[in-house]
């Protein structure tokens, strides 16, 4: 049987904000945030780090020195996978930006309620980091058709609708089982769907092109690792604390289908045109990346076969284990900006 959830009530004078009683979802909450006593020490931990990632697009310089290189050193199919990557990154942003207050609504730890705040904030802030790199970068006349390619890209617009059905359907109809289907969505949004398009900006800047879009690409990233990390905690206390809600059957089978949906987009997108960049290694990349996202989850890992990730150059340039190296040997701050890691990533 499928279980109620409800929102939270905006001021309860009857609940209970305690920490022994306290719950990642139906608790009991004032509407109080007390954030002096926490549950989730995962949440504060990530609290430091996101505050002190702080940054805002109109600082990364080198801009238009991008504008002159797409027109001059950019192939054509270069120029297509760089206009399409953003329309896709530019969607995600969008819909997390507006659907991250609706899972906040349910959670019922206030640590939990505070990053996912922060979250919000930041994506909006990636999605000011396209349009300063559409006004910037690419013709005017090319930006509502960039910002709208879904509507005329069968691929990307059937992508599109299978996210936002995910999030429209819990809103539509709240209940355990959409809940959990939403945070997994997440999870895999934040850690697989955005890579491949990460990955094709990485590969320019391998090849000394677009280094300013790579900086703000980088920054991005960096957002991105922490909000994978809160989801996958999400997963974990979900798991904890309400073993009915959890299904580790739907995790894989969510998984599977968003492996299949990045391959297929990236090959379109992509194909096998951009240097460096081939079927091949798109599947290989998006397989292992989702392995990897599966042991964060403790969960075994499902494609066999993909045991190193093919793209080389984004070891250094990719930060996925959170190690505590810069991007683009300083032209991004370091990841720990703030104390709040302390070295023990593994812990959050």
């Amino acid at each position: 049987m499928i279980g109620e959830i409800k929102k939270n009530i905006i001021f309860n004078p009857d609940g209970d904000d305690s920490v022994q009683n306290r719950r990642v979802i139906k608790g009991s909450t004032t509407g109080l945030f007390q954030l002096n006593d926490s549950k989730y020490s995962w949440a504060k931990k990530m609290y430091s780090v996101m505050i002190g990632n702080f940054w805002i697009p109109e600082k990364i310089t080198g801009l238009k020195d991008d504008a002159r290189m797409f027109e001059s050193e950019l192939c054509q199919e270069e120029q297509k996978a760089y206009k399409g990557i953003l329309s896709f990154l530019i969607f995600l942003d969008s819909i997390q930006t507006v659907n991250l207050p609706n899972i906040s609504d349910y959670i019922t730890a206030p640590e939990i309620n505070l990053i996912l705040s922060i979250q919000v904030y930041q994506e909006a802030i990636h999605s000011q980091s396209y349009a300063t790199i559409l006004e910037t970068v690419v013709d005017s006349k090319e930006r509502n058709e960039i910002y709208y390619f879904w509507k005329n890209d069968k691929v990307l617009l059937e992508r599109n609708k299978y996210i936002g059905k995910i999030y429209q359907d819990f809103r539509d109809n709240p209940n355990d089982s959409s809940f959990f289907k939403t945070i997994v969505a997440n999870y895999l949004l934040e850690s697989l769907y955005f890579y491949n398009g990460f990955a094709f900006f990485d590969s320019l800047v391998d090849q000394m092109k677009m280094q300013a879009t790579g900086r703000m690409i980088a920054y991005i990233r960096r957002d991105e690792l922490t909000h994978v990390t809160i989801f996958a905690n999400l997963i974990k206390e979900i798991k904890k604390e309400f073993p009915k809600i959890y299904d580790e059957n739907l995790i894989i089978e969510m998984t599977k289908i968003a492996v299949e949906q990045e391959i297929k987009w990236s090959n379109h997108i992509l194909g096998d045109r951009i240097p460096g960049i081939n079927g091949e290694t798109t599947k290989k990349y998006t397989k292992w990346l989702a392995n990897h996202r599966l042991e964060m989850l403790g969960l075994n890992k499902i494609f066999m076969n993909v045991e190193k990730n093919p793209y080389k150059h984004l070891e250094r340039l990719q930060d996925l284990d959170g190690d505590k190296s810069n991007f683009f040997e300083g032209n991004v701050i370091n990841y720990t900006q703030s104390s709040g890691l302390a070295g023990d990533w593994d812990e959050i």
